[in-house]
């Protein structure tokens, strides 16, 4: 396996790991709406999903190469935006 396509595996994984933990975020929002004061929760945690997903990308990423390119890091963001309908749809759907 390439370098490549172990990024990409581990970034599904990461994304896979992060989506099972959507309907525990939105309970939590609910349950505690009065001190989060979150205005959309659907929208919140969308954001987190993908800040998991990027910042996760990017630490592997890292982790692979001592300093990635600008090119490098683009098919990271790739990489997690292929599954933005499969994110929005578990959030939104």
């Amino acid at each position: 396996m390439s370098n490549e396509e172990q990024l990409e595996s581990l970034i599904t994984q990461t994304i896979y790991g992060a989506m099972s933990t959507i309907p525990a975020y939105l309970e939590e929002i609910k349950q505690n709406k009065d001190s989060l004061q979150v205005g959309n929760a659907e929208e919140f945690v969308y954001g987190m999903v993908m800040g998991m997903a990027l910042g996760m990308g990017g630490a592997l990423l890292s982790a692979q190469k001592e300093i990635p390119s600008e090119e490098d890091q683009i098919k990271v963001r790739d990489m997690i935006y292929k599954h933005l309908p499969e994110i929005r749809e578990r959030i939104f759907g």
